[in-house]
């Protein structure tokens, strides 16, 4: 039997979020619905299925007990219809998992569920923790036993371990000790409550439901089962839902918005609106920012599907190049292939993603992409069209160079596996086989974001430039700066 083997079929060239989170609270005094929660975070863990794609869990409260059900899968593999319906109560909390290399096995799958003394918690975390070996450490030598290499396990037992001293001073506590990136969402037995990082790195809001509310690492969960969105969590806050309604407060003195501009470009639904800007309306106002930056004569503009569709609907309507769909997708390949050899993995872009010679043939081409990692299926996307007899392939890619690796929840490269980190424009053209390559600059996505939403403000630019919005070690989890 041919061995079946874990295959990024964009040949580890796409950036990864490590996963997407969520809560319900159904409000027991208002009338019934017809699904109970653990049902509506299915439905919301389904369109956040591009967060993650390794695992799913639900955890979920009938209000006196917390239950948790998880497994390695897509959402639809892991549960099925007697699953929820056997998962009852008006709570719930859910997670799809992207894990890095060699991670990727149930004990690291979430929610995590800890059941002490006191009552129980759930806790769903998307994000990554700069001080986790430390704070593990701590807890080790205080009596804890860890069953994963998960930080948000490590959550859990701080939380866990202030309990005692009442829910909001743990929840206050224990983010305090915390550095890094996280949006959560933890459920005890009669509450949900979400919390995100002091800079905002990664995303979090909140909805209304007919009878309830829902936190969502992205809007378009909210919309997929028939909530409105309300608003963003805010940088450094904390919302406690219970039948008394929503309570807000602040963890920290000092916050500073630094969303994940990658968000916008590449791991977004297009059809969400994190920090009140439309994914893509920003990938439309990128796509026209590099046309005026990087023009160049040709007969058609295409997209790398499905990020780099955005941006190439802008670069057309600003340059007045003709938008063509120029490259199928083949949407049945999935994140695991038979795949036996090194060569074999790398020829799967020629399966996933083929040319419409229609579109190219005789023409000079513009192909626009979200970024640029590797750059092996850039190479193989023209080799693609050349084959389908395009004259001219242009490259244009809706990001600066990745030159650094990202430490707050993005699985990256380490910086020798970047191709910009060793190679300027004019190499890494070479390498890739274009007829010519150009980057959006960083102060051209800036004022994408800007046209946008004149008062946005504040993003982590740290794989692009190095500067992080907090201090992160010189090595961590084996990634070199």
């Amino acid at each position: 039997m041919a061995e079946q083997l874990t295959v990024e079929t964009d040949g580890a060239e796409k950036l990864h979020e490590k996963c997407g989170v969520l809560g319900i609270y159904l409000n027991r005094r208002e009338r019934t619905t017809p699904f109970n929660a653990a049902k509506l975070a299915y439905y919301g863990l389904y369109s956040l299925q591009h967060r993650g794609q390794e695992s799913a869990g639900i955890a979920v409260s009938n209000g006196e007990k917390i239950e948790v059900y998880k497994a390695m899968g897509l959402v639809a593999d892991v549960f099925n219809a007697d699953k929820l319906d056997e998962m009852k109560g008006q709570i719930a909390v859910g997670h799809v998992l992207y894990s890095t290399s060699g991670s990727a096995y149930i004990e690291n799958a979430q929610p995590f569920v800890n059941r002490f003394k006191l009552g129980s918690l759930a806790v769903a975390h998307n994000g990554n923790l700069v001080n986790y070996e430390q704070l593990k450490e701590f807890l080790e030598e205080t009596g804890s036993t860890f069953v994963s290499t998960s930080d948000t396990e490590v959550i859990v037992k701080l939380i866990a371990k202030r309990y005692k001293e009442g829910l909001e001073r743990a929840l206050t506590d224990t983010i305090q000790m915390i550095k890094g990136a996280f949006a959560l969402c933890v459920m005890t037995e009669t509450a949900l409550i979400g919390v995100r990082d002091p800079n905002g790195m990664r995303p979090l809001c909140l909805g209304k439901l007919e009878n309830g509310w829902m936190l969502a690492s992205e809007s378009c969960a909210i919309d997929a089962v028939g909530g409105t969105v309300v608003r963003d969590i805010r940088p450094g806050e904390i919302v406690i839902i219970n039948e008394d309604g929503v309570l807000s407060f602040e963890f920290g003195e000092h916050t500073a918005k630094r969303t994940c501009i990658f968000e916008y470009v590449y791991f977004a639904r297009p059809d969400s609106i994190i920090d009140g800007i439309a994914v893509q309306e920003a990938r439309l106002r990128m796509g026209a920012v590099l046309a005026r930056e990087s023009g160049v004569p040709a007969d058609v503009v295409i997209g790398v599907p499905d990020s780099g569709l955005g941006a190439a609907m802008g670069y057309a309507r600003e340059s007045g190049i003709p938008y063509a769909m120029g490259i199928v997708k083949n949407k049945y390949i999935g994140r695991t292939f038979i795949a036996p050899t090194q060569s074999e993995r790398e020829q799967l872009v020629f399966v996933k993603l083929n040319a419409m010679r229609s579109d190219v043939c005789g023409k000079r081409v513009i192909i626009i992409d979200d970024s640029i990692v590797r750059g092996t299926t850039c190479r193989r996307l023209i080799q693609i069209l050349r084959r389908a007899g395009a004259l001219e392939v242009h490259f244009r890619v809706s990001s600066p160079p990745v030159k650094f690796p990202c430490y707050f929840g993005i699985d990256t490269p380490c910086r020798a596996d970047l191709i910009s980190s060793s190679h300027d424009v004019d190499e890494v053209c070479k390498e890739i086989g274009a007829d010519s390559l150009a980057f959006i600059s960083l102060d051209g996505m800036f004022e994408a974001l800007k046209d946008c939403r004149p008062e946005s403000y504040g993003y982590c630019k740290g794989c692009f430039s190095g500067e992080y919005p907090i201090p992160v070690p010189g090595e961590l989890n084996g990634k070199r700066l």
